[in-house]
């Protein structure tokens, strides 16, 4: 049964290798990013898998096109590159 959403605009930052590889993953499973992010944010509430084996091998080749080294663990100890201290 498909269930009627009302959706928002919202800017949100995100690390710059990170949103390449989303882009990337979004065009390869053909929909949108916002699309992609609401699946992950679904899978994550529920404990559940997002991606199958071979989607995560092509997040993998993203990750390696784009330099893309961070890890879960770095989730809550990032420094944006842009802040000035103040």
């Amino acid at each position: 049964m498909t269930k009627t959403i009302e959706r928002v605009q919202t800017g949100v930052r995100v690390e710059k290798r990170l949103l390449k590889v989303l882009k990337g993953l979004a065009e390869h499973l053909d929909m949108s990013l916002g699309d992609l992010i609401e699946g992950l944010a679904l899978h994550a509430f529920e404990n559940k898998r997002p991606f199958s084996e071979e989607t995560l091998g092509k997040i993998a080749q993203l990750k390696s096109v784009y330099d893309l080294d961070l890890t879960a663990s770095d989730s809550h100890k990032l420094k944006d590159g842009t802040d000035d201290g103040s």
